[in-house]
């Protein structure tokens, strides 16, 4: 006599060990065979490997996971919207005159600048909830907010007047100081520490102490006016490497971004993405991307695993870039009908924001797609 034995009747321990072997898409096919299926392949423990090797899912190459509030089958899933371009395009706010804006993303909060203002709108899990009115405003600079960081409930922005401005996010703090001669082209904060760069061809490390605000530490000169700095995450205090001075004339570094303390991504005038290893002896990147337009990128953001986005000088475009290639991966061109550049993108698992010289603009990649199951 042959028993016949039916799959759902095994324990779950053994039908866990089983579902492990399966891909997404046999994952997403078993999750609509009944309701015990279903609630199984909702666990973390069966989406963490195929997780590991996908875009933008908020695992990291260091391991960390960035969105544990989200089910890893959820970020799976976004993850193959990223990888095939399935996405809602939404522009958010449009204003009339245009402007050099920048943003960052801060746990629920979505800072965006405006002229000489930081403006702050609410998050949500599926996109901004907009009133089209910031529930708080951040002012002070005279002339246009060039850059800005928020860091540890402080907003430290540098402006075209040369100032840097520091808001205390939790209550009135307030701070300004006249930093640099001309204006303040980039800036960043970790720890107790600011960095500005200038157009004055210097480079200016600040206190953020208390006892200390808008102390000058350290001032590095150099050959050209500072487009971009970075602080590393160890806050190491010391010159580590030179990326080399045999670039073209013209080359500048316009965004920089440590993914981990040895390795550094930048891109800028030359059209290239180019990623360090600051461990290297020599002075070449490892690796590089070419934007196929011969546009200069003047943002970058990655995932801090396989996945970047870059912004385009030209026609609003962004690209998505996988570092297990060497082409493009997708193409998204944002400023229709009047061309723009792409001055600053974020991203979080499910949703991507950029900010064009005249609109911010939202790509939201939580579509659904029936492999997944309901």
């Amino acid at each position: 006599m042959m028993l016949v034995l039916l799959l759902p009747q095994l324990p779950e321990d053994i039908l866990l060990l089983l579902f492990s072997y399966s891909d997404t898409q046999a994952l997403g096919r078993l999750s609509q065979v009944c309701k015990k299926f279903h609630s199984l392949i909702s666990r973390d423990t069966l989406w963490r490997r195929i997780a590991k090797v996908s875009l933008n899912t908020g695992i990291t190459r260091l391991g960390r996971d960035t969105f544990p509030q989200i089910a890893l089958k959820e970020r799976v899933k976004f993850s193959q919207n990223w990888k095939r371009g399935r996405c809602h395009q939404e522009i958010l706010l449009r204003w009339k005159y245009n402007l050099l804006p920048w943003l960052q993303l801060d746990d629920q909060w979505l800072y965006l600048s405006q002229a000489a203002d930081i403006r702050a709108y609410p998050l949500r899990q599926n996109g901004v909830s907009f009133q089209r009115r910031p529930t708080s405003v951040y002012t002070g600079h005279q002339d246009d907010v060039c850059r800005f960081v928020v860091s540890e409930s402080h907003i430290i922005s540098g402006g075209g007047d040369g100032k840097i401005i520091v808001c205390n996010t939790c209550n009135s703090f307030y701070a300004a100081y006249s930093a640099h001669d001309q204006e303040v082209n980039c800036i960043d904060s970790r720890g107790h520490v600011i960095v500005s760069g200038s157009r004055d061809k210097t480079a200016r490390i600040w206190s953020l102490c208390s006892n200390q605000l808008g102390e000058c530490l350290h001032t590095i000169r150099t050959d050209d006016r500072v487009w971009s700095v970075a602080i590393n995450p160890t806050l190491s205090g010391q010159l580590e490497s030179c990326l080399g001075s045999d670039f073209r004339r013209g080359a500048g570094v316009l965004d920089i971004l440590y993914e981990t303390p040895s390795v550094v991504l930048t891109c800028g005038y030359d059209t290239y993405i180019r990623q360090w290893d600051m461990r290297a002896s020599t002075r070449r990147s490892v690796m590089e991307w070419e934007e196929p337009h011969d546009s200069a990128l003047y943002c970058l953001q990655s995932d801090g695993n396989f996945m970047i986005a870059s912004g385009s000088s030209r026609y609003g475009v962004v690209r998505l870039w996988d570092k297990r290639q060497t082409k493009s991966l997708q193409v998204f061109f944002l400023s229709s009908p009047s061309s723009s550049p792409v001055y600053c993108l974020r991203f979080t698992t499910s949703h991507l924001y950029t900010a064009l010289a005249h609109a911010l603009c939202m790509l939201d990649f939580t579509i659904s797609h029936p492999q997944y199951g309901k």
